[in-house]
């Protein structure tokens, strides 16, 4: 090709020049004291969270410019960064802002890279990483004055947010100090998580909480000990590392949109693996616990167990798994909170995660011991019913197909939410299965009341009496009369489960569901 006179070298020259001013971020004061405060800077998580070299920044000029006779003379950058990167190979999008400058407040941001962020992520299909670190807002009152007037408040592009729910794979990490509608961004995703110590989640900061009465730190205000313990974040972190290492699991048993199906990963574990100690996992007396965990670990792939919340709404456990290879959403109970019963915020809890199942047609699995909602005051304060009539919803309007195993109690209205009884019942009882409308216990002391009150001996008519409902209680009069499909041997389980993956999988429909996902 011949050359022409005059080539665009000066312009590259200063796109290059612009593009370094940019790199310097709040400067190397402000970088320095990013780092004091054993933080990472936006770009170094950029980095850390994708694969190698794999960042495509997208704005990276876009900024304050200072001039003098037309010359540039500063630029200082936006403190939010955009683009595309990889991770494990998969092209995402992130988006994170940058406390180094103006503390991530907004007024020191153009707004426009946000929703084009989002944007982004809806219409290529992409899923999200959010790196947030400040505010994200409407900026500060100093910016108001600024401007010398105020707003009607709004969130431009908060519909592409919103609608990213219900279309692509949403991760909030929270970095640092996330306040107002920082704190909105971190929440309205699939997967949340927050870094101990040095993050902290709010409405408003404590200068402002001061004015209604309350001097407290950041971290009294809205530290992990708080949030990773109601459910505003997920899980909780010891390092940023950590949070970019979650982020990716969660990613990998996901599609990369609900109008693609979650890729089979490894198949590197015998689908017919059997484990003698599932035998006597279930203690006879029913009074007594068990460990739920090293159940789901034993009848999922090795090392495939991704557990969601663990922290909070703990007597229901939640997670991601893989059955030979096929990715798993995976609910059960754990005995040692409230015997495995729902609380409200456990059936908030399973709600999400069979939300999420649905949203992204992960087939279900529940491995069932429910003694039913949590009873007394506290609970009928909490709304429990309300809650866990949600989460019954939310299981009768999934599509995804569930498979169910009843390792002990299935008893009341938390019970029936094992799985949607108007569906074909993919469902399996082990030998220790016990079920009702209440357990038998209490429902003695109900229903033979009065025998009891005139009985010359009530302890002995009670034992009488218990003698024969545990009879009737035995799992095997209930498949009598095919109530109960099958009974197995625990140590089938695994089997089992991956052939339920193994004949769900031609069954998953990409596309959207009838409901989007709420946060």
């Amino acid at each position: 090709m011949a050359e022409t006179e005059g080539g665009w070298e000066p312009e590259l020259a200063e796109l290059r020049r612009r593009e370094e001013l940019a790199r310097r971020m709040g400067g190397p004061e402000k970088v320095a004291r990013q780092r004091e405060h054993g933080k990472l800077t936006v770009r170094e998580r950029i980095d850390a969270l994708l694969d190698d070299g794999s960042f495509h920044e997208i704005g990276a000029i876009a900024g304050r410019a200072s001039y003098d006779k037309g010359k540039l003379t500063g630029l200082a950058p936006t403190n939010f960064l955009i683009g595309r990167g990889r991770i494990d190979g998969r092209p995402v999008v992130v988006g994170g802002d940058d406390f180094t400058v103006r503390g991530g407040a907004a007024d020191a941001a153009i707004w426009q890279k946000q929703v084009h962020a989002e944007q982004m992520a809806r219409e290529l299909r992409l899923p999200t990483v959010r790196l947030v670190d400040g505010t994200g807002g409407g900026g500060s009152v100093k910016s108001l004055d600024q401007m010398g007037r105020t707003y009607i408040p709004m969130n431009p592009g908060w519909d592409h947010v919103v609608a990213n729910l219900a279309t692509v794979p949403v991760v909030a990490l929270a970095l640092g100090s996330v306040a107002g509608l920082g704190a909105a961004r971190v929440v309205t995703s699939h997967y949340s998580v927050m870094v101990e110590g040095s993050a902290q989640v709010f409405v408003a900061g404590p200068p402002v909480v001061r004015r209604v009465g309350e001097e407290v730190t950041k971290e009294e205000l809205g530290g992990a000990h708080i949030h990773g313990v109601n459910g505003t974040v997920d899980d909780v972190v010891a390092s940023e590392e950590e949070a970019f290492e979650r982020a990716r699991r969660f990613l990998s048993f996901l599609p990369s949109s609900v109008h693609e199906l979650a890729p089979r990963g490894p198949v590197d574990d015998d689908p017919d693996r059997r484990d003698e100690a599932l035998l006597r996992v279930i203690p006879r007396d029913r009074r007594k616990v068990y460990r739920i965990r090293p159940v789901i670990e034993s009848v999922t792939d090795a090392g495939s167990w991704f557990e969601i919340g663990r922290g909070w709404g703990r007597s229901a456990v939640t997670g991601l798994a893989r059955l030979d290879g096929w990715p798993v959403a995976v609910l059960a109970s754990d005995p040692y909170h409230y015997g495995g019963g729902w609380t409200a915020d456990a059936s908030d809890k399973v709600t999400r995660l069979v939300d999420l199942a649905d949203t992204f047609a992960l087939p279900l699995v529940h491995l069932v011991d429910q003694p039913g909602f949590v009873i007394g005051t506290a609970a009928e304060r909490a709304s429990t019913i309300r809650h866990g009539a949600r989460a019954l919803a939310a299981v009768y309007q999934a599509r995804v197909p569930v498979c169910a195993v009843i390792l002990r109690r299935v008893f009341g209205v938390a019970g029936a939410a094992h799985t949607n009884a108007s569906r074909l019942l993919y469902r399996y009882a082990w030998p220790s299965g016990d079920w009702g409308s209440l357990p038998m216990e209490g429902g003695i002391e109900a229903a033979f009341r009065g025998q009891l009150e005139a009985a010359e001996d009530p302890d002995a008519l009670r034992r009488e009496i218990e003698e024969r409902m545990n009879a009737v209680r035995s799992p095997f009069r209930t498949a009598e009369a095919f109530l109960a499909e099958e009974i197995i041997d625990p140590r089938d389980t695994r089997p089992l489960l991956c052939e339920f993956a193994t004949l769900a999988a031609p069954l998953r429909e990409p596309g959207p569901v009838g409901h989007g996902y709420r946060p």
